[in-house]
């Protein structure tokens, strides 16, 4: 019969582990009934992320395979160290051979080597392959970005595009990179090292498996916490680089108004709210981490008390005698064996923040494009330049219609001008003929084929767009002509340039066509940034060329340029025009005006006048009655 007091001191520790136990359970049954007010969302199971992010690890499944091999070299030094250090703690207690002596601590130095040049080879192979992984995730996320339509670009700000591309795949890179093998590994040193303590003495191995239980039911429970506070944490972060993708665009206006200190404000708000965010996932960790120190060193209390006691006694326990280095080397099997423990937390934290920024990218890549080619499209390798709407209505949001019934006509080689009040449909009709929405009524045809069935790549290859917000990137003004097109020559690019009047000013820059164009091209002024955008429409030889207020906000000598520039590029193709100054479309061939999404009239600027009419109002407005 066992006495109990001479086991007090096991039931004293197991008691305590009881009480964390049903105190986590509690806390954990209590958060479960508030999944809605604590954001207890999983909306992306992690079986299903795992799965689709395997499919970019299978083209180089010879690489993991190999560094499996290599890893199975290097967690020889974990399962073996502890045995021969028993074999050395053995062999001191009596007279040996000091040659037998060496030979075990040679082949301790040995398995150290071996496990040092795996651990430096599998880092080689799994940075490479990581990097080969983040390469194709991050390439298919930017495509897919950019296959979206304009209005589910509207729909989601800039910074939380960036933050999926960068912040998010970086820690899937870790994933692939450190993560999942430093967990195989644990997994596998885990159960070597189980069995190497079944060898050694399976009943103290026994007594270790008791923790087992409290180990995964404290690694369910915190897993449920885990997901919740990365997700804040990214969420948090995405909102910061939102919020600075925007605020720093426009800081000029911030400083205008003298409102700094309010935009301070609101960046302090989201910077607490990260840091909260990331409070709360340390103080999980914070705890996650010690109860499993806990349960380590509760083990090694149990296995020195029953172990040493066993031992000093000279007394079998529970059938097996238990020596010297048997302690010693269940000691050291316990170290080996819940390390990986210890270190899977602190993966599993890593892991479940790969998680969360999996799950943040594919609801990106998860969202279908609205504006794709139908089944059987067809490449357009050259167009006239006709247009016809065909009592086209379209709407942004249902039942709210920017245009009702417009009907129209537009010949190759003509110049057509779109008129009206802010709101009347003018840019939406531009923005249609690209193809950049999907009507929900009638046609939009283009030399007689409905714009539906022609590939979307294909359409707008004949366009080329001059918007009132001239955006160039940051490079040269070369790069900004060509936009990565290695095909113009020199001459083309120069000709371009002086056939819209751009070469004005290109020739008085130090560098030329190699001068640096600074962020949104805030080193030029409007004008010269409309020319340079005339200069690229030309240089990519469109059939039609599309302009939408590409003349307000210019200075009356630009606009003298801009309109010879007009003029000259009216004899390349067919050409619309939106414009609130009518000076600038007085010779188009047809004229119409929009009014809520309507037609009110069309014809010549001298026939509209004759009219008398709404465009005769708008025209008297801005130059009095010169008719």
């Amino acid at each position: 019969m066992w006495n109990v007091r001479e086991y007090l001191p096991i039931l004293i520790v197991g008691g305590i582990i009881g009480v964390f136990s049903l105190l986590f359970v509690a806390a954990y049954a209590r958060i479960r009934n508030k999944k809605e007010a604590v954001g207890f969302d999983r909306n992306m199971p992690d079986s299903e992320i795992m799965k689709r992010l395997l499919v970019y690890a299978k083209p180089y499944w010879k690489s993991f395979l190999a560094v499996l091999f290599v890893m199975i070299l290097s967690i020889a030094y974990d399962l073996l160290s502890p045995l021969i250090v028993g074999q050395i703690e053995e062999m001191i207690k009596a007279d040996f051979p000091l040659k037998k002596l060496f030979t075990w601590v040679a082949l301790y130095a040995g398995l150290l080597l071996v496990s040092m040049a795996g651990t430096y080879v599998q880092s080689m192979i799994l940075q490479k392959t990581g990097q080969k992984i983040l390469s194709n995730l991050r390439q298919d996320l930017f495509q897919h970005i950019e296959s979206l339509s304009h209005e589910q670009l509207n729909q989601i700000p800039v910074g939380k595009l960036v933050t999926r591309v960068t912040n998010d795949t970086n820690a899937i890179s870790m994933m692939f990179t450190n993560i999942l093998v430093t967990m195989a590994k644990n997994l596998f040193i885990i159960v070597g090292v189980l069995a190497a303590m079944l060898m050694v003495n399976y009943l103290l191995t026994l007594m270790v498996l008791c923790f087992v239980p409290f180990l995964i039911l404290f690694t369910v429970i915190f897993r449920k916490f885990t997901r919740k506070v990365h997700r804040k944490v990214k969420d948090g972060t995405t909102d910061i680089n939102t919020y600075l993708s925007e605020n720093l665009s426009g800081i000029k206006i911030t400083q205008i108004f003298n409102r700094e200190q309010q935009k301070m404000d609101d960046f302090l708000e989201k910077s607490n709210n990260l840091k909260k965010a990331k409070q709360n996932q340390i103080f999980v960790f914070g705890i996650f981490r010690p109860m499993v120190y806990m349960l380590y060193i509760s083990s090694v209390l149990f296995l020195l008390y029953l172990g040493g006691k066993g031992y000093i006694d000279g007394i079998v326990f529970l059938g097996q005698s238990i020596t010297s280095g048997t302690v010693v080397t269940f000691y050291l099997y316990i170290s080996k064996f819940f390390n990986p423990i210890q270190t899977l937390a602190e993966q599993f934290n890593l892991l479940q923040s790969a998680f969360a920024s999996a799950e943040k990218i594919f609801s990106i890549l998860d969202l279908a494009p609205q504006v794709v080619d139908q089944e059987g499209a067809v490449e357009l390798k050259e167009i006239r330049g006709e247009i016809e709407f065909r009592h086209v209505w379209f709407a942004y949001e249902p039942d709210q219609w920017v245009l009702r019934d417009v009907s129209f006509h537009v010949a190759p080689n003509e110049t057509v001008a779109f008129v009206g009040s802010t709101g009347s449909g003018k840019s939406t009709i531009l923005s249609l003929i690209c193809h950049n929405y999907d009507i929900q009524k009638g046609q939009i045809l283009i030399d007689g084929v409905d714009i539906r069935t022609i590939k979307i790549s294909s359409l707008r290859r004949h366009f080329g767009q001059m918007l009132q917000d001239v955006f160039l990137f940051s490079g040269t003004i070369r790069s900004n002509l060509v936009l990565g097109e290695d095909s113009f020559t020199e001459e083309e690019i120069k000709d371009a340039c002086r056939y819209v009047n751009a070469d004005s000013f290109i020739n008085k820059l130090d560098y030329g066509l190699d001068e640096v164009v600074r962020e949104r091209g805030n080193n030029f002024s409007a004008g010269q940034r409309q020319l340079l955008s005339f200069a690229r429409t030309i240089l990519h030889q469109p059939s039609v060329m599309i302009l939408d207020e590409a003349t307000a906000n210019i200075d009356t000598e630009t606009e003298l340029l801009i309109q010879d520039s007009l003029e000259k590029m009216k004899n390349i193709g067919t050409m619309l025009i939106v414009a609130h100054r009518l000076s600038t479309i007085q010779h188009a061939d047809n004229i119409i005006l929009l009014s809520k999404g309507q037609i009110v009239e069309q014809g010549t600027h001298q026939e509209l006048l004759r009219k008398e009419g709404r465009y005769y109002q708008l025209y008297t407005l801005q130059y009095g009655d010169k008719n």
